[in-house]
């Protein structure tokens, strides 16, 4: 039977328990174990397909075409593990599974109510993943911070478990802030005691509280902590800021958290061996030297985790190529109001990310504008692909007005336009083009050689496409059509003849890259703009 691992956070929200969750995963498959993560969000949408990313960030789609939170994309970053729908649970997918039964009469006249309905639903999608499946442990993330009324039933849910699953084969590991009043110049425990207090009114003891902090924390801390919190004194575990997300694992295993993890949950299993982790990741990020500076140019630049695979992938590039990376992130209204040069000048590769409607579109089809006439490194995803082909068609091709039907539904040149398939969907939430679709590939082009195959498999999110009543008239003027879904003949990636890298794709690569393993489109990119750079 699967062993679980739940992880709670207290004090403040963004602590990293998704960091947290994701290097816990990395330490156990370090050690010979198999093992799967769930993030349970306490939101009422089913999903954040439909949420402003200003609010809720990135929405990270699993190969199966989940629309979920973020914290996959840590998940999958981190380990080996394959994810799909069922790693996410919201309360509203909750909710909705309980009110559907009860509408079809599943619960024989009975009166529905939180316990014990929805947190029987709760542990059904949780346990779920553990049946019949070779999964050794299951770590579930449970959104929000205690304390929230939200977050309460997967708590009630989580407490039960405990109980049902008996000892050594549940644990939780509570994460809390310890903050550093400077004034007083002390490190203060207070809040995680508080933090833990509430946790236990709830039923949950804490078996490992992991301590987020930005000084060491003393010995005397530790074991006041150990001593009000009723734990170990080695299981109270630092979390120090570190200069990567990806030496987490390496402090974690330094604390001992993975063979306290082991002794607890009584698993036989060899050590952790992360040496690979640290020459070929935290180490090559640490000792690189030559620069490369990388402009995002993107509308939701002012929230970090809004382009956070994004992000995340170009470090990853940077560490294939061996460069330090230098993120401009910019502002396309900004490009709008100052021009591109002012904002662009100086940069050794251009990126536009994906993104919906049309603010800001027209800056960032001036960066596509400024990459191709000034021969820059370019990288176009799903609205950066669509912003390359509205700017080649116009300025090149002869047609001003052209246009994508998502910003002008009357453009007398319709380059990118709905399929007939999309025309009919009224619905926003789960009903784009999502997961994972072929692509054969051209031989010869800048993506095959990057991929190194003729067909490969990525995910997309997105409503429109590249209209192929215009592939004609761009080939002949030097735009090449080198990457297609071939079921349906949807272009999928699109190249200028000529140009030093100019590439964009209508999918999502940056689901698909890991530290270790950096995706070919990034890892070619980034080692055309390093070249750029001499």
């Amino acid at each position: 039977m699967a062993k679980y691992i739940f992880v709670t956070g207290g004090v403040v929200s963004s602590l990293g328990k998704g960091l947290a969750s994701a290097s816990v995963g990395k330490l156990l498959e370090s050690r010979g174990l198999k093992v799967t993560i769930i993030k349970c969000d306490p939101y009422i949408n089913v999903d954040p397909g439909t949420m402003n990313p200003f609010q809720h960030g990135e929405v990270y789609v699993t190969k199966d075409g989940a629309e979920t939170d973020l914290d996959l994309g840590h998940y999958e970053r981190f380990t080996n593990a394959s994810f799909t729908k069922d790693n996410n649970i919201t309360t509203g997918k909750i909710y909705y599974s309980v009110i559907t039964k009860e509408r079809r009469g599943d619960y024989l006249g009975k009166t529905v109510q939180i316990i014990p309905h929805i947190t029987n639903e709760i542990k059904q999608n949780i346990r779920k993943l553990g049946y019949g499946k070779k999964v050794d442990v299951i770590i579930v993330e449970i959104g929000g911070t205690v304390g929230d009324i939200e977050s309460l039933p997967f708590l009630e849910a989580i407490r039960q478990l405990r109980l049902e699953l008996g000892r050594g084969y549940a644990m939780n590991i509570h994460l809390t802030l310890v903050p550093f009043i400077k004034s007083a110049g002390e490190i203060k425990t207070k809040p995680t005691q508080h933090s833990v207090g509430t946790l236990r009114e709830i039923g949950i003891i804490p078996d490992i509280i992991v301590c987020r902090t930005e000084r060491p924390i003393p010995k005397e801390a530790r074991d006041k902590i150990a001593l009000f919190c009723n734990v170990d004194k080695e299981a109270v575990i630092p979390a120090i800021d570190v200069k990567s997300i990806y030496e987490v694992p390496l402090t974690f295993k330094k604390e001992g958290l993975d063979n306290l993890i082991v002794r607890l949950l009584n698993i036989h299993c060899e050590d952790s061996n992360l040496s690979l982790w640290e020459e070929n990741v935290v180490r090559r990020l640490e000792t690189a030297t030559k620069e490369v500076n990388i402009a995002v140019v993107g509308k939701y630049i002012t929230l970090q985790d809004a382009y956070k695979s994004i992000y995340e992938s170009l470090t990853h590039g940077a560490i294939a190529n061996n460069v330090k990376l230098v993120i401009r992130r910019i502002d396309s209204e900004d490009i709008e109001k100052k021009g591109a040069r002012n904002c662009l000048s100086g940069v050794s590769g251009i990126l536009v990310p994906g993104g919906f409607g049309d603010r800001g579109i027209e800056g960032k089809i001036a960066a596509v504008k400024y990459a191709r006439e000034n021969n820059i490194p370019y990288f176009g995803i799903c609205l950066g692909m669509h912003t390359a082909v509205i700017e080649f068609a116009r300025n090149v091709c002869g047609m001003k007005t052209a246009n994508s039907t998502e910003f002008n539904k009357n453009t007398k040149h319709p380059v990118i336009s709905l399929i007939e398939e999309q025309k009919k969907v009224k619905a926003k939430g789960a009903t784009m083009r999502l997961g994972s679709y072929d692509c054969l590939i051209k031989k010869g082009s800048s993506a095959y050689r990057a991929y190194k195959k003729t067909k490969i498999v990525e995910r997309h999110r997105h409503r429109y496409e590249f209209n192929n009543k215009y592939k004609e008239e761009m080939e002949k003027n030097g735009m090449n059509f080198v990457g297609t879904y071939p079921k349906q003949n949807l272009v999928e990636i699109v190249e200028i003849k000529g140009h030093k890298w100019f590439v964009a794709c209508q999918f999502h690569p940056e689901f698909k890259s890991k530290p270790d393993k950096a995706h070919p489109l990034f890892a070619a990119f980034i080692k055309h703009a390093s070249l750029a750079s001499i």
